[in-house]
């Protein structure tokens, strides 16, 4: 017992003066790192790089004048990456000395090539003429508007498409106003209405009731 109560007073008088050395340690390795990064070729200032340090989920991106700030560890690699450049890479040095470190970043135009295309003239140009006048021309929105309003289209989107809220809820009132108007009664029958005849036969001239392929 006396043994146990023994190392916990070490431990208690200790472990302040080994935690203020830990803290000084990493106090020591950390670095407020400044600096801009340009293009080498005319030193100007490119923004919105993404400054990261390599391995770790962190970074930030450089402003309009190419200005970043980060807080980093001495050994850190520190890689640079933007559109069109070719990416960089700075490690921080493990012997400096102080906790500020700045470093001017230059970034070189990566340049991409694409794959040659070679363009070929038409044998002759009535070949040209005739591929011309016989390529499709896919309708414009006025045009598909135009046949959309025709009256024969009209009729097939009418069988064709749903209703919508507004369709169905006239729909179902026009209904429960019919046999409200003839509760009790036996509702007229259209075989006798000439106007309803005269629809029909009208119906039956424009094709509304051949089956459509």
């Amino acid at each position: 017992m006396k043994r146990h109560l023994l190392l916990a007073v070490l431990f208690a008088v200790t472990f302040p003066f080994l935690a203020d050395a830990q803290f000084e340690k990493l106090k020591d390795s950390v670095i407020q790192l400044y600096g801009v990064v340009m293009t080498a070729d005319s030193l100007k200032a490119i923004p919105s790089v993404s400054v990261t340090i390599k391995g770790e989920r962190r970074g930030t991106q450089t402003n309009e004048q190419g200005v970043f700030s980060i807080v980093v560890q001495k050994g850190d690699v520190i890689e640079f990456t933007s559109i069109g450049y070719k990416p960089k890479l700075a490690e921080i040095p493990r012997d400096l000395e102080g906790n500020h470190y700045s470093l001017i970043q230059l970034m070189v135009t990566d340049a991409e090539y694409l794959p040659a295309t070679i363009i070929k003239p038409r044998p002759t140009k009535e070949q040209f003429d005739r591929d011309f006048v016989n390529v499709p021309v896919p309708d414009d929105a006025l045009e598909t508007a135009r046949k959309n309003n025709d009256e024969s289209k009209r009729r097939v989107l009418a069988r064709t498409l749903p209703r919508d809220g507004g369709e169905n809820s006239n729909l179902l009132l026009n209904n429960n106003a019919r046999r409200a108007t003839y509760y009790g009664q036996t509702p007229p029958q259209n075989i006798f209405n000439p106007m309803a005849w005269a629809e029909f036969i009208k119906a039956w001239k424009r094709g509304d009731f051949k089956n459509s392929k």
